[in-house]
């Protein structure tokens, strides 16, 4: 504390000897210029450039550009930062002194620091950050004890055997891990937003492009960390090595899962929206697919989560990737005295009626709804009907039961009969035997 005294008194002798002299007056002359030179500058730029001068319209890269035109409002703060940062050589190599015009700018850093808070930042944490360091770090920085205070902060220190860890490291590394792993975070949002809004591109491709992107931002992001905790990268060989080991005992699984979700999107073989089923038997539409599962959406409200390998190493069929066109089927049957000419032209019209059913003189005679002879059975005639339609025959698509309610209602109309079950039973009783 009587360190802080004395730097505070030394300041302040400081600056009563700076008042007078030709070099106070000259650094107050370059903040006037540099600051309403600032202001000009930003002036002209968000009335000039469109970007920043109007609402962008929807279309390609909209969130990249609506994100641009929401930073109009921090072209003033950085260009006030900007032109005081060149001010600052220029005041040393003409006064031989820019005190005055480095406090400036730290106020040009704080008021930039203050824009970016209330203009993107929403997380507690960084806006903490910002108000209770970022800005006493400006201050020392103004006051010119930055030095100071970091070689002090740095001379804190304990050793665990062979490692030296300082206050300074410890408060640095958690100040920019908390800055890098925010801003991974909302990198990582904004450009996979941005990807999967790209009409040119295939949802496949999509898919892959933002799941590489993902892993490409964490990447960097523990490469910096790396490099701010002072860690030698060259040291990750001997580590990749021990954890290539790891993966290939205790991690398989999970590597396989990994491997097998850059393969399905690479190939391209299901695609978010495809109806699949299983080998088992379950099924379900693909609602997400991740680097490690895929997570089938059924109808009755589950999901089933499918780890990557399934896919590559058990069949499977997928409904709807290429044609969302299917065909379907329905069994009943009909007494053996019915009319079967007029009996199919019944069927055939009451299932093309259905508004789902496919239908038409357009269409190829195989894809038109078809009514025929299955089989003879043992109490009437089964027939078969078939039809096709768009997407499954579940959840919303309900057509088979519709169809079986018509089909019903048409045959109770015109007298055709669903026969019953028919066996014919011979009593035989006792004979009586001859005298």
């Amino acid at each position: 504390m009587q360190w802080l005294f004395e730097q505070a008194e030394a300041t302040w002798q400081t600056l009563l000897a700076q008042l007078g002299s030709l070099a106070f007056y000259g650094q107050i002359a370059i903040v006037v210029v540099a600051v309403p030179l600032a202001w000009t500058l930003a002036k002209f730029t968000t009335t000039r450039v469109r970007l920043f001068r109007e609402a962008p319209e929807a279309g390609a890269l909209y969130d990249l550009r609506a994100g641009l035109h929401r930073c109009r409002g921090l072209v003033l703060p950085v260009m006030a930062a900007i032109a005081l940062s060149i001010a600052t050589p220029i005041s040393a190599d003409a006064f031989g002194q820019a005190w005055l015009v480095r406090a400036a700018q730290g106020g040009a850093f704080i008021f930039l620091a203050y824009s970016l808070a209330s203009h993107f930042i929403q997380n507690a944490s960084i806006i903490l950050i910002l108000k209770w360091i970022g800005i006493p770090i400006a201050l020392l920085h103004i006051v010119g004890w930055l030095d100071d205070v970091t070689a002090y902060l740095d001379g804190i220190s304990v050793e665990i055997g062979n490692i030296h860890i300082t206050l300074y490291a410890v408060l640095r590394t958690f100040i920019f891990g908390v800055i890098l792993f925010w801003l991974g975070r909302v990198s990582n949002a904004t450009g996979q937003r941005v990807i999967r809004t790209q009409p040119s591109l295939d949802v496949g491709t999509r898919e892959v492009i933002a799941k590489l992107f993902e892993i490409g931002v964490f990447v960097l992001v523990f490469l910096l960390l790396m490099n701010v905790m002072g860690i030698d990268l060259t040291a990750l060989a001997v580590f990749g090595g021990a954890l290539g080991v790891g993966l290939g005992f205790g991690l398989q699984q999970i590597a396989s899962n990994f491997i097998s979700g850059i393969i399905i999107l690479l190939d391209r073989t299901i695609t978010i929206g495809d109806y699949i089923e299983l080998e088992d038997g379950r099924k379900g539409t693909l609602r997400e697919l991740t680097m490690r599962s895929a997570t089938l959406e059924t109808f009755d409200g589950k999901d089933i989560m499918v780890p990557n390998e399934r896919f590559i190493t058990t069949a499977f069929v997928n409904w709807t990737h290429y044609n969302a066109k299917q065909r379907y089927s329905l069994n009943f049957q009909v007494a053996y005295d019915t009319d079967l000419e007029t009996l199919f032209d019944i069927v055939r019209d009451v299932v093309a009626s259905h508004p789902k059913v496919l239908s038409g003189d357009d269409l190829p005679i195989a894809e038109r709804p078809d009514a025929e002879i299955e089989k003879f059975g043992d109490s009437g005639i089964d027939i078969l009907v078939e039809f096709w339609m768009e997407g499954i025959d579940d959840g919303e698509n309900r057509v088979g039961a519709d169809l079986l309610l018509m089909i019903w209602t048409a045959l109770k109309a015109n007298g055709i009969e669903i026969p019953f079950p028919q066996r014919e039973v011979k009593l035989l009783g006792d004979e009586k035997k001859p005298d």
